[in-house]
């Protein structure tokens, strides 16, 4: 982080989701936003989070100075949502803002609480979440409903949701998440396709495997699209999604960052038909490699992909199919919204989204 003399507010934000078992978007969202906010030299932020026996994960350790909270996450967790205790200052020293940058909500003891609010899926699909998840991320918005004085939202679609259950739109701020395009060569491409031992087309699917990312639905489509396979990239998440392993359904689980942007430029379609989704950077960064992509309309990544894209109704098969087969039949087509989409996501820069985080900061402390 940038210091000098011009500090004129300290944030202290939680980082507890670099330790996640599965970090996924908010873990990377939270690092990029943090790293991109401590370049503006007025603001000095200090990361938060509860004592682990592990480093956090991969390519997630916090850009920012960081304080531990001597208890491990579930007692830390329990004790800020049911006692509001251990207030953050207590090893941070005095900070302006405390932010809660993920469903886990510290007290704001004297400074004046941000809460980031991701999605709102724990009360429309609830049946996507574990009980214990559920249960932590209601009380969390509960708690930001009742204590903070802003939210901070990464989409139009999740400020509506938040609308809807009964928050104030004038305490909102819709500050999207980024992304960073990567320059793939034609080395990266021979070295992921071997790796991988990628089909000439296929299609690919990158997430955290849990029910409302929708893969069932997407490999019920798939037995419509003919000779292409689907490739399936990400962690176990919870919940038996039922992928298979085949000829036609390819499963590579967890991939080396690395290889991340070459499968997306490889990929003949991207698809990402989620039940809900809060944001959905997977779409993002799909986008920003080149990717034709087909994604759920009604929800966040509409939003995102905006006419760069091809959107269907999460949960109509047919739809899908027909969107997918499609793509698969038409070169120029998928052509011309890889570049239109590669265009769009230009601008979604880690910049912009700093800078407007910094701007809630700012506006909290006032």
């Amino acid at each position: 982080m940038t210091q000098s003399w011009f500090v004129s507010l300290r944030v202290a934000a939680t980082v507890e989701s670099a330790w996640h078992r599965v970090p996924g978007g908010v873990a990377n969202a939270t690092h990029h936003s943090l790293r991109a906010v401590a370049e503006h030299p007025d603001i000095e932020v200090v990361g938060v989070h509860a004592w682990h026996r592990s480093d956090p994960a991969e390519g997630l350790t916090p850009a920012i100075p960081t304080s531990v909270i001597p208890l491990p996450r579930p007692m830390l967790y329990d004790s800020w949502h049911r006692s509001r205790w251990p207030a953050l200052q207590r090893w941070t020293g005095p900070v302006d803002v405390v932010h809660a940058t993920n469903a886990a909500v510290p007290p704001p003891s004297g400074a004046e609480l941000v809460a980031t609010v991701h999605d709102l899926a724990f009360l429309k699909h609830p049946e996507h979440l574990t009980t214990r998840g559920a249960r932590l991320a209601t009380r969390g918005f509960q708690l930001a409903c009742d204590e903070a004085i802003l939210m901070v939202v990464p989409s139009a679609a999740t400020k509506a949701d938040c609308v809807a259950a009964g928050v104030d739109s004038a305490r909102i701020r819709v500050v999207p998440w980024g992304c960073e395009p990567t320059v793939v060569t034609d080395a990266d491409r021979a070295r992921v396709r071997d790796r991988y031992k990628l089909p000439p087309r296929f299609i690919l699917w990158v997430g955290t495997l849990e029910p409302r990312k929708n893969l069932a639905g997407l490999l019920d489509a798939h037995q419509a699209v003919p000779a292409v396979p689907l490739v399936v990239v990400g962690p176990d998440g919870w919940g038996d999604v039922g992928i298979p392993s085949s000829d036609r359904v390819r499963r590579l689980g967890v991939v080396a960052d690395i290889d991340l942007a070459p499968l997306y430029d490889l990929a003949t379609v991207f698809t990402l038909p989620s039940h809900a989704e809060g944001f959905g950077m997977p779409v993002l960064e799909a986008m920003a490699q080149g990717a034709a992509v087909v994604t759920s309309s009604g929800t966040a990544t509409e939003e995102v992909i905006g006419d760069a894209g091809v959107t269907v109704v999460p949960g109509d098969v047919d739809a899908l199919a027909n969107a997918l087969v499609s793509l698969l039949d038409d070169d120029g087509e998928r052509t011309r919204l890889g570049a239109a989409a590669r265009e769009r996501a230009g601008a979604f820069t880690w910049q912009r989204t700093g800078a407007l985080l910094a701007d809630v900061y700012r506006e909290a402390a006032a």
